[in-house]
């Protein structure tokens, strides 16, 4: 980003009041961590703020500078303000934000092994990713190899026996009540062994 257009984002901030940091964060590092921080893949980060995957993607990796539409359509997205895009999160903020997420009412999500039902959707900038799932699949074989991916998970099993099945460890068996807490980036698996598909309640960390 050029300095005339810094020094504009910099000027509407201080008209609307807000503190902007002396010196600006990095741009494509900013962009990427409030994604992430969002649980959203590249694709539906895009449809969120209205921009095409390859210039978000271009964006995230330094490759490009944006124009200001352009940020206005990220802020809008994300749902923070312009200036918000140069400055970090102040530490030890308190938010007060509240998400309530009646039964039956998450942001259903399925797959062949697992249907899943996303919690406290309407939050969107969240440190943990919270849903409900019902295990459909009986057999790792139903499974295109090892689930992974960042962060930590915790694990509670609502109804029903499961077993976790991961990278370094002998599988376990699990029922109502049990929990497991392990590292998202080691390959694992849930199966249901019980005769009724078990449902289980999933905590993502997503820093």
């Amino acid at each position: 980003m050029g300095e005339i257009e810094q020094a504009k984002i910099i000027r509407i901030a201080r008209e609307n009041g807000e503190e902007i940091a002396p010196q600006p964060v990095d741009l494509a590092q900013r962009v990427r961590e409030l994604r992430l921080a969002r649980g959203w893949t590249l694709e539906q980060a895009a449809r969120s703020v209205g921009l095409a995957r390859s210039t978000l993607s271009k964006i995230e990796n330094g490759l490009m500078s944006p124009t200001y539409e352009a940020l206005k359509k990220l802020a809008e997205g994300l749902e923070i303000s312009v200036p918000q895009l140069f400055t970090p999160p102040a530490a030890g903020q308190v938010t007060g934000r509240m998400a309530v997420t009646k039964m039956g009412e998450g942001q259903a999500h399925i797959t062949t092994t697992y249907e899943h039902e996303l919690l406290a959707s309407p939050l969107r900038t969240k440190k943990m990713l919270p849903y409900r799932a019902r295990i459909r699949a009986r057999s790792v074989e139903e499974f295109n190899g090892w689930v992974r991916h960042d962060g930590e998970e915790f694990l509670l099993v609502l109804t029903g026996v499961v077993k976790l099945f991961t990278e370094f460890y002998e599988p376990v068996e699990l029922k109502r009540g049990d929990s497991a807490y392990y590292d998202a980036t080691m390959g694992h698996n849930l199966i249901s062994v019980s005769p009724e598909d078990a449902s289980v309640l999933w905590v993502t960390s997503l820093s």
